[in-house]
């Protein structure tokens, strides 16, 4: 007997013993088996698992272990943990390890130049491993056989066929599915609508508007504004690129990420920088901010100490043992220079995960994907994390938090209007990335001018076109 019969034969077997052992379970169950009245014959007994085509589609190994090591930050591991029992219902004989770490470039970059890199990533946080290098080197598996492979809890649907359609354009690289993004993020500005309700505020629907608002409330004693000091990036995405976007439109967004010549010194991109700064000089934002962690900053808001603070739709999962009771964060769209552009959003697919291509279990790797993005994992997700994932089906009978309900809220808001961006989000540039964050801080702590922002963006732009080692990606839309 060959080994690819043996393999074959193994799994055949533990697939019979999954499926009595899925009993009960939320995985669609096995149908009754047809009264037997003689001996069937061997080759239709080998045949009957392919009936239950969702229980193993990928082959994995009985036996075989997988594992995953995940950016553990304002998402949390729950989860992951979830997703891991789940994993070990299916596959009973198969051990499946979660690990959660911070500091994702440190602990998995002499991994990958050793060979031996785990079998699935999360690859985020501000320390995520950079991408566009990774796709390069070839060490992103082709997602394909997942993708196409057969959804788990979802009947007649493949795995790619139960993903909110666009959900997975980011993960896409040359033409082929590299990364699954496994949540659908809304950025924007945070408040409490307790707060309001109690003050009688209304939410500025212009950033003229937002301007005023603060001038009224700093006079109030009031701090108006805070952010990530230490990581100023969520000013980034929390509030320059959405004012980039409804001054210049979606092309001016387009230019910067195909790094256009003169992309960054358009009157567009001029006037959103010098509306984020005007927060900075009319001294908006509370005193300290710069010296905060995302977290420090956080506490601070929720504490009182300022109105509002920039950041995606994980803010409620990541401060949740520290919000105080009734506190009703909500998040809306970045004010526009006009009404009419202020619905607009920020939105994607992010939290990319992908299975190295060098990993020892690629199947299983996969295998943990299809169970992460399960149906029945994204309620788990939506009840329990506060944030969507891009699973069609995926918050039904789920009770909404404030947080949520305003994310959503947001996103029917918007329609057609939601944006997003490549320089940044999508990862294509990481020197652009650093650039941005760095003049960001300059900017918002007064240490540099508007046109000393746009003139080292520009530069660091027209620097990364012109070497040659550095890969090159355009969009059309």
């Amino acid at each position: 007997m060959s080994k690819l019969t043996h393999r074959t034969l193994l799994a055949l077997v533990a697939i019979s013993l999954i499926v009595v052992l899925l009993a009960g379970c939320a995985v669609p169950a096995a149908p009754p088996a047809a009264p037997v009245e003689k001996a069937a014959p061997v080759e239709e007994a080998v045949e009957e698992p392919s009936e239950e085509p969702h229980v193993n589609p990928l082959g994995l190994e009985p036996e075989a272990s997988t594992e995953g090591v995940f950016f553990e930050g304002g998402l949390g591991r729950a989860y992951l943990d979830n997703a891991a029992e789940i994993f070990a219902r299916v596959h009973p004989d198969n051990p499946m390890s979660v690990e959660g770490i911070q500091q994702v470039s440190e602990r998995l970059r002499p991994r990958f130049i050793e060979g031996n890199p785990p079998d699935v990533i999360d690859n985020s946080g501000a320390f995520a491993l950079p991408r566009a290098p990774l796709v390069d080197e070839d060490q992103m598996a082709d997602l394909a056989p997942l993708m196409n492979a057969p959804s788990l809890d979802t009947p007649g649907k493949t795995f790619g066929e139960t993903l909110m359609p666009g959900s997975q354009d980011s993960g896409v690289w040359d033409g082929t599915q590299r990364e699954l993004n496994i949540t659908m993020t809304v950025f924007g500005i945070w408040y409490s609508q307790t707060l309001f309700n109690e003050m009688g505020w209304e939410y500025p629907t212009t950033w003229d508007g937002m301007l005023d608002f603060c001038e009224a409330r700093e006079a109030e004693d009031y701090n108006c504004w805070t952010y990530q000091g230490k990581f100023p990036q969520y000013m980034v995405f929390g509030v320059l690129t959405p004012l980039i976007y409804k001054n210049g439109g979606l092309q001016a967004i387009i230019d910067i990420d195909n790094l256009e010549d003169g992309a960054w010194e358009t009157d567009a991109v001029r006037k959103s920088v010098e509306q984020m700064a005007e927060l900075a000089k009319r001294e908006f934002i509370m005193p300290g901010t710069e010296g905060l962690t995302h977290t420090e900053s956080q506490a601070e808001w929720l504490q009182g100490n300022a109105i509002f603070i920039p950041n995606g739709s994980w803010l409620e999962n990541e401060m949740r043992d520290l919000t105080p009771e009734g506190f009703d964060m909500v998040v809306a769209p970045v004010p526009g220079t006009t009404e009419d552009t202020s619905h607009s959003l920020l939105a994607n697919a992010g939290e990319p995960y992908f299975v190295p291509s060098a990993a020892t279990n690629v199947e299983g790797g996969m295998e943990f994907m299809r169970v992460l993005m399960s149906k029945e994992n994204a309620k788990f997700f939506a009840n329990n994390v506060g944030v969507i994932m891009p699973i069609i089906g995926g918050t039904e009978g789920v009770e909404l938090s404030s947080a949520l309900e305003s994310a959503l809220g947001a996103l029917d808001g918007a329609g057609d209007d939601i944006f997003a961006d490549k320089f940044y989000l999508g990862g294509w540039y990481t020197d652009l990335k650093n650039e941005v964050k760095d003049r960001t801080g300059d900017l918002l702590t007064n240490r540099i001018t508007v046109d000393e922002f746009i003139e080292a963006m520009q530069s660091k732009a027209d620097e990364i076109k012109a070497d040659p080692d550095v890969t090159k990606y355009t969009r059309e839309s």
